[in-house]
């Protein structure tokens, strides 16, 4: 297995106290780095904080407010200094609802979480990135290339972070930046936990119609976030890397 350093390099990771933001969280400290988080529960984040007292850091806000942002980027550089790699990792599932019973509070939350969270946050970060000669690593999903992974909003939402992370590595790859975004498939995170419940059958459907045969570990969806952040990615641009065990081969 490829080994990654990332001794003495910052990383801003939203949604980082479960499913794969927890798992990035952890494979980044694994692998040397300093590490903050933002999400608006502690869940697992005091137990980086007891295990990696020196490299760890966060702050409980929302992603949707700007404010909460800023705060958590000073405190950030208060303990670290300037981001290296920021995880845009942060987003929510729409309960797969269609058009007709999508309420207009619903989509805004939605594309306020998922979408305009990215925006906000990225633009912020921009200038210390372009100096630092940054990674941005976009969460999309197999719902932003294909329909049939989410509601109406949550699709809309992934499809839009597929063409912000396009257009994002267009613009500023000649300055350094490296952008790339994630396209996990079925991955066993409590975002999912719903397709468990009962007697599973929902869980069981998504593994059979997935050329694998099962789900994926978020340390799965972790282990290509330490790939495409590291140097020897660098030549990758603008990728949404599927990892759905098929999906979309289909």
């Amino acid at each position: 297995m490829m080994t990654f350093d990332f001794t003495n390099k910052t990383v801003f990771v939203t949604g980082a106290a479960s499913g794969i933001g927890a798992a990035q969280t952890q494979a980044m400290l694994d692998a040397g780095a300093q590490v903050f988080a933002f999400d608006q529960q502690e869940s697992s984040l005091q137990k980086f904080q007891q295990t990696f007292p020196e490299r760890f850091g966060f702050y409980l806000g929302d992603v949707r407010e700007k404010t909460d942002l800023q705060t958590a980027i000073q405190q950030c550089h208060a303990l670290f200094g300037t981001v290296d790699i920021l995880l845009n990792t942060a987003g929510v599932l729409d309960d797969y609802l269609p058009l007709a019973e999508t309420e207009d509070a619903l989509w805004t939350r939605i594309l306020d979480t998922n979408v305009k969270s990215m925006f906000t946050l990225t633009k912020l970060l921009l200038q210390e990135l372009l100096k630092n000669q940054g990674t941005v690593i976009n969460m999309a999903s197999i719902a932003g290339l294909v329909a049939g992974g989410g509601g109406i909003a949550y699709t809309a939402s992934k499809h839009a972070i597929v063409g912000f992370t396009k257009q994002l590595a267009l613009d500023y790859a000649a300055k350094g930046l490296h952008v790339n975004a994630l396209a996990p498939g079925a991955i066993n995170t409590p975002m999912n936990q719903a397709d468990f419940a009962g007697d599973g059958q929902m869980a069981q459907w998504v593994a059979d119609e997935t050329p694998v045969k099962r789900w994926a570990a978020p340390e799965e969806v972790a282990y290509a976030t330490l790939f495409l952040a590291s140097d020897e990615a660098r030549y990758m641009q603008g990728t949404i890397l599927p990892i759905d065990g098929g999906w979309l081969l289909k």
